[in-house]
């Protein structure tokens, strides 16, 4: 069995639940303040970790307090973090969280994260049937170092382009399995793109990505996820759950993709996990606690 790799973000995400969201310039008034421990790039190590793969996280955090947390939780998570630095210049990564109605809005102080780096990621011992993931929340040279480290291993490369940005040819070139929603594939693609359009449309969009990742995973939310695998189109149909906070499904299905692809499972299983994964993580709050354990989703399959 393969082990799952991840170069990415760790942060202390406070969450503030409210009614609804409030509109520019308004105050409204909120029911909760909350601290989990999240990350993109943490809580995909999470959501693979609970899978019972071995998953190493390499990243960066800062020595202060919430530096000292966020390592003391992603330890018990049964993460190695021999690969996490701490940074005495830089605070902790630190997420700004508002959940109403099951939505939410964030905003991200990326701190220690922004000084991640090529050299952090050069002592990952990656091999053949390794998954090596990564996300946007960490500098896109040390992404491409990383991957390319684990392109010349053998081992197969995860990209989840969120938060979206353009991104040039040379690091999608590394991408085998490019993971991204339809707010992402718009900005890679230029397309203008809504969760409600049809299947079809999303296929024709993400034509100029199918020469460059071999496989393109489109997450839907509630609609599932649409897959293309070299020539073919495959739809995983949703799960209807009812949603409590969906911070970290997106995150939650990569981490359980790669720990599946991980133990060398066919895409199509793969997807069908994942998606299942996700359906358990969005019927909880927090972002790393919510993620599921192998038995939960293997109960709901």
């Amino acid at each position: 069995m393969g082990r799952v790799f991840v170069a990415g973000s760790i942060n202390m995400d406070v969450v503030a639940t409210a009614e609804r969201h409030p509109k520019i310039g308004e105050t409204v008034a909120g029911k909760d303040v909350l601290y989990f421990p999240g990350g993109k790039g943490a809580n995909q190590a999470v959501a693979a970790a609970r899978q019972g793969v071995l998953t190493t996280l390499i990243g960066r955090l800062g020595e202060d307090n919430f530096g000292k947390q966020l390592r003391t939780y992603f330890a018990a998570q049964s993460i190695d973090l021999g690969l996490v630095r701490d940074t005495p210049d830089a605070p902790s990564g630190t997420a700004i969280i508002t959940v109403a109605n099951a939505d939410n809005t964030i905003v991200v102080i990326p701190g220690a994260n922004a000084l991640v780096d090529a050299a952090d990621v050069a002592a990952a011992p990656l091999a053949k049937g390794d998954v090596a993931v990564s996300q946007f929340e960490i500098p896109l040279p040390a992404i491409t170092a990383f991957f390319q480290r684990a392109r010349a291993t053998g081992a197969t490369t995860i990209l989840n382009p969120a938060p979206a940005r353009a991104v040039g040819p040379e690091l999608l070139a590394l991408v085998d399995v490019l993971v991204l929603n339809e707010t992402e594939l718009g900005v890679l693609t230029r397309v203008e793109l809504g969760e409600n359009d049809e299947p079809q449309y999303f296929i024709e969009a993400a034509k100029p990505l199918r020469a460059k990742a071999r496989t393109i995973c489109i997450t839907l939310g509630r609609r599932g996820v649409l897959a293309l695998v070299g020539g073919e189109a495959m739809l995983i149909p949703g799960r209807n759950v009812k949603a409590v906070d969906t911070t970290g499904a997106g995150d939650c299905f990569v981490g359980a993709l790669a720990a599946q692809l991980a133990g060398n499972k066919s895409m199509r299983d793969a997807l069908t996990y994942a998606n299942a994964a996700a359906s358990i993580c969005v019927q909880r709050m927090g972002a790393a606690p919510s993620m599921p354990t192998a038995d939960e989703v293997s109960a709901i399959l």
